[in-house]
């Protein structure tokens, strides 16, 4: 029986490597519930761990955590320090998709410390690459940018290609809301090349987001949306609608620049259901503040205020410094400097900006948010 397992936990891993997840899903269940029925420890764990991973892949957040806990309950019966710190990776990047990112670096960071004791270099890069990205949502834009360049030194150490890749667009990700379009553009066509290569389906959709919000930032809107399109199929193809919605709220962003409104809301439209689906309160955030927007260039200025004060409060509630920045500056350019409080004057603006690493000067609607 450990035969039938292990040959549909291979099958199920290399359609996970083809990012055909629904089949994937479908292979490792079978092989969770076949170890469970021979108490095959080894098979619950590796059935689980994978299950987690792919439900996190799609945005199925609450199932994943539930999983990682499953998969770690099993870890500590192996003594499998290892895979316990793969989970707890993996718990935290969950957490952080769901706006927990203090609670993610918690996680995140007690994986470090294993992967440190047993010597697992392509641990310590993941990690460094997972703790980047939850840097990056807090809003701490140079502190995730010396985080991904570590991660891809480490990866570049041991020649792991995929995590190099996933580097080179965390790197395009922090660099693009940092102000520094030119350098996005660089990393992410890196990634994209690199991807190529390797065959990767949601590594070239996530370069292809990548490198349209770089040409969305230079004004190069009909090249953005090519690469936009592009993303939004391979993303449609996986069944990501995490990363499918952030793909539709930059095409949204496309057509308010543009002043087509109603292509922008019904992106958007889309865009917040799934965010709402997925319990991701960021994405919302930035759908409130593109829609506030579209609400302020339409001539209504209190539906616009009242949208932008939702995004603000959302965002410090969850100690998004970069996304309360962002609102900030918004309901200064719609309501005037006291719009959010005292520190929304410029003054009190820059210092917002300065204090996440980002150099940017909001100074209109529409404002082609990075």
């Amino acid at each position: 029986m450990k035969d039938r397992i292990f040959g549909l936990i291979k099958e199920a891993e290399d359609l996970r490597g083809e990012a055909r997840y629904v089949e994937s899903l479908k292979l490792f269940k079978k092989a969770l519930s076949l170890s469970k029925r021979h108490s095959d420890l080894d098979g619950i764990l590796d059935a689980t761990l994978a299950i987690a991973d792919i439900y996190r892949m799609t945005g199925d957040f609450d199932s994943a955590i539930k999983n990682y806990e499953e998969a770690l309950e099993a870890c500590e019966a192996l003594g499998n320090k290892l895979s316990a710190a793969d989970c707890m990776v993996g718990m935290g990047l969950s957490l952080r998709a769901m706006g927990m990112w203090k609670e993610s670096v918690k996680f995140i960071s007690a994986a470090q410390k294993t992967y440190g004791k047993e010597s697992d270099r392509r641990g310590a890069a993941f990690s460094l690459w997972a703790e980047a990205g939850a840097l990056r949502v807090a809003g701490d834009i140079g502190k995730a940018i010396e985080k991904f360049k570590s991660s891809k030194t480490v990866f570049s150490s041991i020649n792991d290609k995929p995590g190099i890749a996933y580097a080179l667009c965390g790197l395009g990700g922090a660099h693009r809301v940092a102000g520094k379009y030119k350098e996005s553009l660089k990393y992410y066509t890196r990634a994209n090349k690199m991807f190529a290569g390797l065959k990767d389906t949601f590594g070239a959709a996530y370069s292809h987001c990548g490198i349209g919000n770089a040409h969305r930032m230079a004004n190069n809107y009909r090249e953005a949306m090519r690469h936009f399109k592009k993303a939004g199929h391979l993303y449609g193809r996986i069944g990501d609608i995490v990363s499918y919605s952030y793909t539709l709220w930059s095409i949204a962003n496309v057509c308010k620049m543009e002043g087509d409104f109603a292509g922008a809301r019904a992106s958007i439209g889309t865009a917040l259901k799934n965010f709402k689906k997925t319990k991701d309160p960021r994405g919302i955030i930035y759908c409130d503040m593109t829609l506030g927007e579209i609400e302020f260039m339409e001539g209504k200025r209190a539906r616009a205020e009242k949208k932008l004060l939702s995004a603000f409060g959302s965002a410090s509630d969850h100690g998004f410094k970069l996304e309360q920045c962002h609102a900030r500056a918004l309901l200064m350019l719609v309501n005037g400097p006291y719009a959010a409080g005292r520190l929304t004057g410029s003054a009190g603006l820059a210092s917002c900006y300065k204090k996440t690493g980002v150099n940017l000067k909001v100074a209109s609607i529409p404002f082609n948010m990075p």
